[in-house]
């Protein structure tokens, strides 16, 4: 048997990439901690107290982005008897700059649209604008590297195109994040120079900046084209409209609309979490009179993911709807006093005055509500997504009329939109919709026989 010495993987050069990167949207990346006294507590360092980016979350967020082949060729595979070791060595992170936001999430009934029993929590989160100090390391084999090279370059691109979340509820606009600004440095590991360079750390004549990181490495890294059905939609607010956040001052109202940090700000924001929610629920019924009592269920699965919950959670499965968080353009924000009603006397309850700061749509300038969905391919081969592209045509026809309210106080008139604008792509199809002033027009560029189509894939029952 030979030493393990001998066992030498015959590098012919290391690349260490650096680079910020900075959250876009606020992230929760959990510690799993059941001693805190909230219930989703984030990750920090033990010696320091700063939040932390392990290694192994980034690692993952970069390998969904490459086939399997790719993937297996680049971080290494366990298959059996027989494994291979990572070629990439991904470092820990700690944030630069640490500021913190908490949100209130409950469980919804899809049947009674009411919170369900012991189904409330609370997460904490890093604020947007966090920034981490990513370090990565590629090891380049004699043979084969530049593969390696190209693989690599086709991930990290994809945090610079803002494609990659990390973190917990991603599909619900958290953990989206960016990296603006890479330094590669090169040591070829068959060279003196190179070897003692890379020993002592040397930055100067191995190293380069840029803001693209497929010219750094110096290879091809095309962004490859989307697939699934996206949705860019701008709505402008009719009324008023409120999320309530479980947090606040003890001088702010009784209830406050739901804000989050952006650029050093809190703006208030429509959370991925609450537009999913009204969407699943009006989903569900719109199946239900479809197809028949029963499979709102089984549609809402397909697309929302299934929420069965039993002791073994079995057949779980994660939603292949990704819904954005975004930030509501020219608010209005105003504080409302309301009181209770006795419904038998007809005058107020004792105690029972509260005031609600909401957001408010302004007349001489629209306030705009932006909605980002994308539907991931079906998973498996040969399945077909059409019947689900129609369903979320009849979602986005409900938001354009304001027929589905967002939001919370539907009943009094809060939640309403009307649709201005609509960007839609089906891979390699494209359709923009825009209205008229009054909202009494529409104008569609693309194959609109195409989108009745989808409509009529439903209606039909495709599988």
């Amino acid at each position: 048997m030979n030493p393990q010495w001998k066992n030498s993987r015959k590098l012919e050069e290391r690349v260490l990439i650096e680079g910020i990167l900075m959250l876009e949207t606020p992230t929760h990346l959990g510690n799993g901690d059941t001693d805190s006294p909230l219930d989703m507590p984030l990750l920090v360092d033990a010696l320091d107290g700063k939040a932390l980016l392990p290694g192994s979350s980034l690692a993952g967020a970069l390998r969904q982005i490459l086939d399997e082949k790719s993937a297996n060729a680049l971080f290494g595979y366990v298959k059996g008897s027989e494994s291979r070791e990572s070629y990439l060595l991904v470092d820990d992170a700690l944030a630069q700059e640490q500021s913190r936001e908490l949100r209130d999430g409950v469980a919804i009934d899809p049947r009674t649209r009411t919170a369900e029993k012991n189904k409330k929590f609370d997460v904490e989160l890093l604020a947007a604008g966090t920034k981490f100090p990513i370090s990565l390391e590629i090891l380049i084999p004699r043979s084969g590297g530049e593969n390696l090279i190209r693989y690599l370059a086709v991930a990290l691109s994809a945090l610079e195109w803002g494609d990659i979340h990390l973190g917990k509820r991603k599909r619900r606009g958290f953990g989206k994040c960016k990296v603006t600004t890479w330094k590669v440095c090169r040591y070829d590991m068959t060279t003196l120079e190179g070897l003692k360079g890379w020993l002592n750390q040397e930055k100067e004549g191995f190293c380069q900046e840029g803001s693209n990181i497929a010219e750094l490495l110096g290879v091809d890294a095309s962004a490859p084209p989307l697939q699934g059905f996206h949705i860019r939609a701008v709505f402008a607010l009719e009324g008023s409209f409120l999320i309530r956040s479980g947090f606040g001052e003890p001088s702010a109202p009784d209830v406050v609309h739901l804000h989050s940090q952006r650029n050093g700000k809190e703006v208030p924001v429509l959370s991925g979490t609450s537009l999913a929610g009204a969407l699943r629920a009006r989903a569900r019924r719109i199946a239900n009179t479809v197809h028949g009592e029963g499979q709102g269920e089984v549609w809402t699965d397909r697309i929302f993911g299934n929420r069965n919950m039993d002791e073994q959670r079995k057949d779980l499965t994660a939603s292949r709807l990704w819904v954005g968080e975004t930030v509501i353009e020219d608010p209005l924000e105003l504080v409302q006093t309301r009181l209770k009603i006795d419904r038998f006397t007809g005058g107020s309850y004792p105690n029972a005055l509260f005031n609600e700061q909401a957001v408010w749509g302004q007349l001489e300038k629209e306030t705009l509500v932006s909605v980002d969905l994308y539907l991931e391919p079906p998973w498996g081969d040969g399945k077909n997504s059409e019947p689900e592209v129609g369903l979320l045509l009849l979602l986005l026809k409900d938001l354009w009329t304001g027929d589905l309210p967002l939001g919370g106080e539907s009943s009094i008139g809060r939640g309403r939109l009307r649709g201005i604008r609509a960007e839609l792509s089906l891979n390699d199809e494209t359709w923009a919709i825009t209205s008229d002033d009054a909202g009494q027009s529409l104008e569609i560029q693309g194959d609109r026989d195409r989108l009745e189509a989808f409509v009529r894939a439903f209606v039909n029952g495709g599988a």
